[in-house]
């Protein structure tokens, strides 16, 4: 079979295409053939040797966490109806390739209405998103910022505090990010690569109950100022310079929750069960995945450079 490597920290020419065996099941575990695999921009960031921080990876090593696909062969002790069964499942390690080898107990079955590539695009943002509203919920009327709201996380928390009824404030960079978002239902957005950008927030939107941060670094630090006292901050993204975790004695001063990445529950059973949800919510239309650019399997390098350059609106995704 055909998987991605990589044996040195360095640029996306680092993620090398080999021919490996094909891995077969064990007890307990089915083997699935794969249809898509889920990008991240920390996959970028694990391969340019600058997250080791968040994750102790070292070379050589197969990148990839999340796969949808189609079980094709079950292991001993596996009920034999799961295969041919399309699912949508997490991968301790080696998600760009042909096949996987996964724990039965790790499947989610896909639904009928959903596409294999919106299921990949699902597991991982789908699984964030959920688990941030669970934490900072949006009510009805709320005032709600998102930042990167053209990524693949930022555009499903657009989507969900749109239909909770929110008044959404979505602030991207470029001309095609902001059109993406107003399809997505986004009442207002900024750009913040223009000055002034948190001046037009203030007067189109007021003071904020909720920030969605995505972005970190400098437009994350700009979005807490635009929080009404009593208000929820939600610091969960950090390509733009790091998660913009508010100083405390400020974030209690101001009586504002601030909740970070590392609050939003990953174990094995929660992820399943957001995931479980971010499915329904597309299969029954309150939801979609915005999918901006799919790349063969043997140019995963250049899913990485897209994602490094900003180049794709939403998710980048591997087909197989």
């Amino acid at each position: 079979m055909r998987v991605i490597e990589v044996d040195r920290f360095g640029g996306p020419e680092e993620l090398r295409l080999v021919e490996a065996p094909a891995p077969a099941p064990g007890a307990g575990e089915v083997a699935v053939d794969v249809a898509v695999a889920d990008t991240l921009w920390v996959d970028t960031a694990i391969r340019a040797g600058q997250a080791e921080q968040w994750f102790p990876i070292r070379p050589p090593y197969r990148p990839g966490a999340g796969v949808a696909g189609t079980v094709d062969v079950v292991g001993a002790g596996v009920d034999p109806g799961w295969t041919g069964r399309r699912v949508a499942v997490h991968t301790a390690a080696g998600g760009y390739a042909d096949r996987v080898v996964v724990p039965a107990e790790a499947l989610v079955p896909v639904p009928d209405p959903v596409t294999l590539t919106d299921a990949a695009a699902l597991l991982h943002d789908g699984v964030t998103a959920f688990g941030l509203l669970d934490l900072v919920p949006v009510r009805a009327g709320d005032r709600v910022l998102v930042t990167a709201a053209a990524g693949g996380l930022g555009a499903l928390l657009v989507q969900a505090a749109h239909a909770a009824g929110a008044v959404v404030v979505a602030a991207v960079r470029g001309a095609r990010k902001r059109e993406a978002v107003r399809r997505l239902g986004a009442d207002v957005v900024v750009d913040y690569s223009e000055p002034g950008w948190t001046d037009r927030v203030r007067a189109e939107a007021g003071e904020l109950d909720v920030v969605y941060d995505g972005a970190g670094g400098d437009h994350g630090r700009a979005a807490f100022a635009l929080l009404r006292p009593g208000g929820r901050f939600s610091a969960h993204g950090a390509p733009a310079g790091g998660f913009a975790v508010p100083d405390p004695a400020q974030a209690e001063a101001r009586q504002i929750t601030v909740t970070g990445i590392t609050d939003v529950q990953f174990d094995a059973a929660t992820m399943r069960r957001h995931l479980s949800s971010a499915l329904a919510a597309v299969a029954a239309g309150r939801i979609r995945p915005l999918v901006g650019g799919t790349f063969p399997l043997d140019r995963a390098a250049d899913a990485h450079r897209a994602i490094e350059e900003r180049a794709v609106v939403g998710k980048a995704l591997l087909t197989v």
